[in-house]
């Protein structure tokens, strides 16, 4: 499986401007380059460079793997967008934001990333250091750092491509590494259930709580900072904003790290699969008041399950998702659905026989169960679909705020 190692750049002052300089002149390249494809309508990799391979390397002075590369970025752009056209992702057609994202080319910010092969990049381990093409020629003995285990993996599988980042005036390379799955477990004794919510991030059906009141106070307080900063609207009130916004996302995306490695590693200890819930689509299905919508929309769904995945994959752990609808409703003991059965957020107390539980814990063993009915059928270890455009409820279907927290 492919992961990606980040390691910090430590460059000295002369080697951080020629990594500047390059970076600018790479993406003002590709900035060209997506104009051409975009007048000419031409998005192939191959096409494209017949009418922009010469001038992208006379105009900026990019070596021949740079501007390959210059080229290759422009057009895998313009895949992506395809793709988030499809997937409904920037509005309907003949809406005003599907109108404004394709009635121009794709423009590329002057410190965005730029991918690098071995033939532009080269690593000493043994020294930390790597020596690394630029405009200005090749740059050598470029210090970086990591922690010991980043280093390790980077050490024995890194293999591909590596990209250059300029982040907050600090320099990274992000490497890919080819790391070896270990054997699935395809006979697991049982499955952990996963239900996953706003209030309490995720709830196991083994009874554990990974509570999310401190992460929420703190998104609530940045985000309320942000709106501030935003109606000032000052150069240094943006920066500072960008700032919060990014070091939000650091918070949530260490928290989701911590959340999925401790589940694997309780499924792998005791030989059981891992149950969740497919959540694909949840943000255009469910219905909250305003004060509540934000909250969702910043909540990361899918980054948390993202990261269960990949590490029960590296752990040789089953996952299967299971259709989320009424695992809240439903009463584990004795599987009597009805919307009464939640009292509270918190509680859960089944009108017919009487059981009563912690609401989020009783949804998970209803996945836990849901999920050890698949598997008994054949399902095989899998995540979910591609997510299907995005389309509003049915007309009678309405979906409220404890059905998702």
């Amino acid at each position: 499986m492919k992961l990606v190692v980040q390691v910090k750049l430590l460059p000295t002052s002369v080697q951080a401007a020629a990594l500047e300089a390059t970076l600018r002149a790479c993406n003002e390249a590709a900035s060209w380059a997506s104009e051409v494809a975009f007048e000419r309508e031409t998005f192939r990799n191959f096409a494209l460079r017949e009418h922009t391979y010469a001038e992208v390397k006379e105009r900026w002075g990019l070596g021949a793997q740079a501007a390959q590369h210059v080229i290759k970025k422009t057009c895998d752009a313009y895949t992506t967008l395809q793709a988030n056209l499809r997937a409904g992702n920037l509005g309907r057609p003949g809406t005003k934001r599907h109108r404004q994202t394709t009635g121009k080319p794709v423009s590329f910010r002057s410190h965005a990333a730029q991918p690098y092969d071995d033939r532009m990049l080269s690593w000493q381990m043994d020294t930390r250091t790597v020596s690394i093409w630029t405009t200005a020629g090749r740059v050598k003995g470029v210090a970086f750092t990591g922690s010991t285990e980043q280093l390790a993996t980077l050490a024995r599988y890194r293999k591909g491509e590596s990209d250059l980042v300029c982040r907050d005036g600090c320099w990274y390379l992000v490497a890919t590494c080819e790391v070896p799955e270990a054997e699935l477990n395809t006979d697991p004794v049982d499955f952990l259930g996963v239900d996953l919510g706003i209030v309490n991030i995720a709830t196991t059906s083994d009874g554990r709580i990974m509570a999310g009141r401190q992460l929420n106070r703190m998104r609530l307080r940045d985000r309320k900072l942000r709106t501030k900063l935003q109606k000032k609207n000052t150069k240094s009130a943006m920066r500072r904003a960008v700032r919060r916004r990014r070091k939000d996302a650091r918070r949530a995306r260490d928290i989701n790290h911590k959340i999925a490695k401790h589940i694997v590693a309780e499924a792998e200890r005791t030989s059981r699969g891992i149950a969740l819930e497919d959540l694909t689509g949840i943000r255009a299905r469910v219905r909250l008041r305003k004060p509540q919508r934000a909250t969702l929309h910043t909540w990361a769904f899918a980054q948390l399950g993202e990261f269960i995945v990949y590490k029960a994959r590296r752990a040789g752990v089953p996952v299967v998702y299971v259709d989320p609808a009424y695992t809240s409703r439903t009463c584990a003991q004795c599987g009597h659905i009805d919307k009464a059965n939640r009292v509270s957020q918190a509680r859960f107390v089944c009108r017919s026989c009487g059981f009563v539980d912690h609401a989020d814990r009783n949804g998970s063993r209803n996945i836990r169960a849901r999920a050890w009915t698949l598997w008994r059928r054949g399902a095989p270890s899998t995540a979910p679909a591609v997510p299907p455009p995005r389309r509003t409820a049915e007309r009678g279907q309405r979906i409220t705020a404890s059905d998702v927290a």
